[in-house]
């Protein structure tokens, strides 16, 4: 694919002073044993970004011709972009599995079809839609680095209290739930079984939840099905349930993820939709939580969508313009190995993204739920982000048409006609470019019509 760089002058002119001022500066002087130095950017913090040093010093104690040196960086989308733009980027980037189109179509880093071929890696290693993360329009962009599934959170004890010895199956069972355990004193809310929009991660989900896609997967988008206008009606009526403006004084009252205040920490929402790593966050905030997960619920009428899960992929990238690109992939061809990959994981307390695990892995693993999260991974149900260069601002439309339909000003079959509208001609836009460049789909939507 030979795409052409979208570069801007705000985007050049912030990193040339980046270069300059910033402490991530990827200028580093030579190694007196004169092993050549990998420089990583990575966006995880604390015991994530700690499982992943862990890694890079295993890697580096194993051979003595690659030095990685791994720095946390926030912002690291825009950092590392910025960087490419202006020449200096890192030469391997920790990124987002979701925005992979946006990466290649702006031609913002390189592929990796020759360096996995000439290493062994291939599709039948990986669980099938995690690797799928990976590809746009026939060609390899990156490789995993942690995986995760996402399932029906539930605190034990305030569903017990509430008269229910199980977790919810179908959604209708979740909404009954949530109007016994949902309790209001005067016009404040004390607690909710279960809210759409904690935390709301993703809120493009939904209709994957009733059968419902976003796009045909090449040229047309199609919010507004029946299907999908269904999932948005019933998100939004637990806002309805309550009053939008009650549940939004609710939510003000919710402490940040990362604390013993969480809404689902704090026992003010019984159940929420999350992935694989909120048993770390729980172990570290409120160890004394009697918590446990199930597949998120179907719609009853619907039960062949038993197991869907939202699936979301961290990555690793070479950018273009990396100076060792070569070494680059040594290492992340270390982390692709059985070794490595379940080194990471087991350190984030994660599923893995490989098709097979070793013994004692999943038997031994810190995270108690974690066979469940693995099974949900292979889930035909899985649900994933379109891959589209357009994908983060339609999914900035998805979110404020959500929160459209939450606030009731407007129906869930407007903010879904209003997303189609103006989602789709971006979408054409970016098709009618490839097929200049030779790359398909050959048809626009405006072709059909």
């Amino acid at each position: 694919m030979n795409l052409t760089p979208v570069l801007t002058v705000i985007g050049v002119a912030a990193i040339a002073w980046a270069a300059v001022t910033s402490e991530t500066s990827i200028q580093k002087p030579a190694r007196a044993d004169g092993r050549v130095v990998v420089t990583y950017w990575e966006k995880w913090s604390d015991f994530e970004f700690d499982a992943m040093r862990a890694v890079v010093n295993e890697f580096n104690n194993s051979q003595d011709k690659i030095f990685v040196e791994v720095l946390s960086v926030p912002n690291i989308t825009q950092k590392t972009l910025l960087a490419t733009s202006g020449g200096i980027p890192p030469d391997i980037a920790g990124l987002f599995g979701g925005n992979v189109a946006q990466y290649a179509y702006n031609n913002a880093v390189i592929p990796l079809d020759e360096f996995a071929a000439e290493a062994g890696i291939n599709r039948d290693q990986y669980i099938p839609a995690y690797y799928d993360f990976c590809t746009y329009r026939g060609q390899l962009w990156c490789l995993p680095a942690t995986p995760a599934s996402t399932a029906l959170h539930y605190n034990v004890d305030m569903l017990k209290a509430a008269g229910f010895d199980e977790p919810p199956k179908t959604l209708e069972d979740l909404d009954a739930m949530d109007k016994v355990i949902g309790r209001k004193d005067g016009d404040s809310l004390k607690s909710m079984g279960f809210l759409p929009t904690e935390p709301g991660w993703w809120p493009f989900a939904w209709p994957g939840f009733f059968g419902g896609k976003l796009w045909d997967g090449e040229t047309k988008i199609t919010m507004a099905t029946p299907e999908n206008i269904r999932a948005y009606e019933w998100m939004g009526s637990y806002s309805q349930r309550y009053g939008s403006a009650t549940v939004s004084s609710f939510q003000e009252g919710f402490g940040t993820f990362k604390s013993p205040q969480n809404a689902f920490m704090d026992s003010k929402v019984a159940a929420v939709l999350q992935g694989v790593w909120m048993h770390n966050f729980i172990t570290t905030f409120k160890p004394e939580l009697n918590y446990s997960a199930a597949p998120f619920p179907y719609p009853a009428d619907r039960p062949e969508l038993a197991n869907s899960t939202v699936l979301d992929l961290d990555i690793l990238v070479i950018p273009r313009g990396a100076k060792h690109p070569k070494e680059a992939f040594e290492f992340i061809k270390f982390v692709q190995s059985q070794k490595g990959m379940e080194m990471l994981c087991l350190g984030q307390k994660k599923n893995s993204p490989l098709a097979k695990t070793s013994p004692g892995f999943l038997e031994n693993h810190p995270n108690p739920h974690i066979k469940l999260f693995q099974s949900l991974a292979f889930s035909e149900n899985a649900i994933a982000p379109p891959k589209t260069p357009i994908w983060a601002q339609w999914g900035d439309e998805i979110r404020t048409a959500t929160q459209s339909i939450n606030s009731g000003s407007k129906t869930a079959e407007q903010a879904m006609k209003d997303v189609d509208a103006k989602m789709q001609p971006l979408l054409d836009k970016v098709i009618r470019r490839e097929r200049a460049l030779g790359i398909y789909p050959e048809k626009t939507s405006e072709d059909n019509n």
